[in-house]
């Protein structure tokens, strides 16, 4: 549409900046429901343990391999405005449950191939999204009444859960040693607080290292510091470790203003050198008097004082991130101390075990065997970078589902199971409903299928056929029905322990539902482009070709 509108007489109006394209009505709300449901179709053949991965290769040749939904997205370079909504919900599931986010970007799309019949006959778009809105909310209470409690010391169904997570992955063949690692993680690190118990993920360090192969992967009880021994007088390893951890840097310091000195005899230079050299013995000797036997400095260490360290026979690594500083506080029980001065023996770290170990060509110091770990690391291992970076986003997306069950307590089966039965309820509930609202929550349902479709496809099995089993089963009452991928049947899918958060059903639900209203309430779109830069006039000089 051109930038130029005319008023109902026909008068021409120029309101929008030269360039800008329009489209309205019909056509935007067209436009936009295309952009989401490819995003969807591109997304649909990843969900499930018969999903299959994505490659992508971005602008600089590197590769990624991953069948991750937020993943793929962000590494797509969406351009359509419609489509990069979708993208947005893939990341508010990832960062809020961390798993989930292909089933919430295919139900997005679905949602909006539904609603286009709808519009297509004539409905008001916001009544379906009222609708739809409705329909959420009602599925949200249904899920309660088919999931179960869980106890945090089950570790059996914990183990189920991270393991379900990792079967559509890569690492699905080692999802079940993987899991008991999980599980060992997230209850390290669980707290209790009011009553309730917290989980911070980011307190589980995950370190990769390609080399060996994904089996090799393990959890240590501490903290592994990719870098190494500072000084090679130094000891390799200190048994029953007393850890200072400071946070400024062991040298002296610059002024912060410009200051020089006047030398004019060479005894000056010597007593100058000798007063620095004075002042660093004197932060070891510091050190020392606590009785410590290992330093873990976020800045620089000086030669000097490494000398000094070494000779007491203290192990020493500099330049730690502030990250892994505050990791290595929660695993050791140590104090950061800013100052050397301010240090005593109360704020010394405890570890069984400070080590420098060679993982492959690299030199890697390992503080193990914390006292009370409030910190642990996960050392991820795999045959290839590929490999161990798509072993790494298993490993996140397992954390967070166990992560999501210990803090809300409940579970339901997987495999399409939750959304068949939630769309065999919304069918029966929209028969009370009057108006139009009642069409929008019977597609809601529709859309809610979408899973179990997708699912049925990717495992080779005719969608229609199963859709058609599977409604059957629910509608008798058969509430833990699903497409059991790995035998390609419809079956209980609580008998082949495949179990979901309840936590991440909702969010799928909820971010699916408010994005797919957000798409449907736009009826015009204006894109403002910038007017192409004119390239410069030569003046027409006589003599000049």
């Amino acid at each position: 549409m051109s930038a130029i509108q005319t008023t109902s007489e026909g008068i021409p109006v120029i309101v929008l900046k030269e360039g800008s394209r329009q489209a309205r009505g019909r056509e935007a709300q067209k436009n936009n429901i295309n952009a989401a449901k490819i995003i969807a179709e591109i997304i649909a053949s990843s969900l499930g343990p018969r999903g299959m991965d994505k490659m992508l290769v971005d602008s600089l040749g590197d590769i990624t391999i991953t069948n991750d939904g937020a993943t793929i997205l962000k590494e797509i370079d969406v351009q359509h405005p419609a489509a990069k909504m979708m993208v947005e919900v893939a990341k508010a599931t990832d960062s809020e449950v961390g798993d989930g986010t292909t089933s919430a970007v295919v139900i997005a799309g679905s949602l909006l191939e539904k609603a286009e019949g709808l519009i297509d006959n004539d409905i008001h778009p916001v009544i379906i999204a009222d609708g739809y809105k409705k329909a959420s909310g009602k599925a949200i209470l249904l899920l309660s009444e088919i999931a179960k409690k869980i106890n945090v010391n089950d570790r059996d169904t914990l183990e189920k859960i991270a393991r379900t997570s990792m079967f559509t992955k890569l690492v699905a063949i080692e999802a079940t040693d993987l899991a008991k690692i999980v599980v060992d993680a997230v209850l390290a690190v669980m707290e209790q607080r009011d009553g309730t118990n917290k989980v911070t993920v980011s307190n589980i360090k995950v370190e990769k290292k390609s080399g060996g192969s994904i089996s090799d992967s393990q959890l240590i009880s501490g903290v592994v510091l990719d870098k190494e021994i500072v000084n090679s007088n130094m000891p390799r390893k200190i048994q029953n470790a007393k850890i200072v951890l400071i946070s400024a840097p062991l040298e002296i310091e610059k002024t912060e203003f410009d200051a020089k000195i006047n030398i004019s005899t060479p005894n000056q230079i010597k007593s100058f050198m000798d007063e620095e050299d004075q002042i660093l013995k004197e932060m070891v000797d510091k050190i020392t008097k606590t009785g410590a036997n290992v330093v873990l400095c976020q800045k620089g260490i000086d030669d000097i004082v490494q000398h000094y360290l070494a000779k007491a026979g203290i192990l020493a690594v500099r330049r730690i991130k502030e990250s892994d500083m505050v990791k290595l506080s929660k695993a050791t029980g140590g104090r950061i101390v800013g100052n050397v001065v301010d240090l005593t023996e109360k704020d010394l770290g405890l570890a069984q075990n400070v080590e420098e170990k060679q993982i492959e060509e690299d030199n890697w110091t390992y503080v193990e065997g914390c006292k009370n770990p409030k910190a642990v690391t996960f050392l991820v291992r795999g045959g290839s970078q590929r490999v161990v970076d798509e072993v790494e986003r298993a490993i996140h997306d397992a954390l967070m589902v166990v992560k999501d069950v210990i803090e809300e307590p409940y579970f339901v089966p997987g495999g399409g199971a939750p959304e068949a039965y939630l769309a065999t309820k919304l069918r029966l509930w929209a028969q009370s409903l009057s108006g139009r609202e009642q069409l929008a929550v019977e597609k809601f349902a529709e859309a809610l299928e979408s899973i179990p479709i997708s699912l049925a496809k990717n495992a080779g099995m005719n969608p229609i056929d199963a859709i058609t089993q599977l409604r059957a089963k629910q509608s008798a009452g058969q509430k833990y029905t699903g497409v059991d991928v790995t035998n390609g049947v419809i079956g209980d899918i609580e008998k082949i322990d495949v179990l979901e958060p309840v936590k991440v059903k909702e969010q799928v639900i909820k971010s699916a539902t408010e994005t797919a209203n957000m798409i449907l309430r736009i009826d015009n779109v204006v894109a403002v482009s910038k007017a192409p830069a004119q390239p410069p006039q030569m003046p027409n000089q006589p003599g000049m070709y």
